[in-house]
């Protein structure tokens, strides 16, 4: 019997591929956004109907696209590692996942109350405020954004570059699981005070900012 091969992609696939993998990772098209039509792509790219399905096939197979029948297509990762974790994680217990973000970002925000600099400060204070405006604005999908966008953000002023990739990789997980808590109605109750993990970090107050990370009641139906 003759030894199964895979077919091989042509040049133009891996090109359309690589192509659609940087508007994805430079965050022209985010996490849970709809890509462009199939149509759109085609007219934007120059290439056949054809090339443009198998690259997004390709995509939606690394765990970076989601091809929902009747919707569109969404971006669901940043990188393959990311889809992996995805897939791996969906199922997950809420509990382990709480228990996983709660590390992650109680060592993060020690760090970043050590290292950060007044750029990130500045960041993390324009991310406060929007966070704030978004609880304000009664829409939990844009509230589940804006404090996941912030949490990054504490992670990124720690300045380490693996934990920052990790929790870059577990972000999917994370929003799936904080947008689950979340729900789709905000409660008054379930609104959790940052401003006093931010000015722990602005302060260098290690001890401090690490206790406010970790005292967030996550997985309880006030993850915030």
């Amino acid at each position: 019997m003759a030894p199964l091969t895979s077919p091989r992609r042509s040049p133009l696939v891996d090109q359309v591929i690589a192509e659609l993998r940087n508007q994805i990772t430079s965050g022209e098209w985010p996490v849970g956004s709809r890509i462009p039509t199939e149509p759109a792509l085609v007219e934007q790219l120059g290439v056949a109907r054809n090339t443009v399905r198998e690259a997004v096939r390709a995509l939606a197979h690394n765990g970076l696209l989601d091809i929902r029948q009747g919707s569109g297509t969404y971006v669901v990762a940043t990188s393959e590692l990311a889809g992996v974790m995805n897939r791996r994680f969906a199922q997950a217990d809420p509990l382990h996942v709480a228990e996983l973000r709660s590390a992650l970002e109680t060592q993060a925000a020690r760090l970043a109350a050590r290292r950060r600099t007044e750029h990130d400060l500045a960041q993390l204070t324009a991310l406060l405020e929007r966070r704030e405006e978004a609880w304000r604005s009664g829409d939990a999908e844009q509230f589940v954004e804006a404090d996941a966008t912030l949490h990054t953000a504490v992670v990124a002023a720690a300045h380490n570059e693996v934990l920052a990739e990790v929790y870059a990789d577990l972000g999917g997980v994370l929003r799936q699981f904080l947008r689950a808590d979340v729900g789709t109605e905000l409660r008054p109750e379930g609104l959790a005070d940052h401003g006093r993990l931010v000015a722990a970090i602005r302060d260098g107050d290690e001890r401090t900012a690490e206790e406010e990370a970790g005292r967030y009641p996550y997985g309880c139906r006030g993850v915030r």
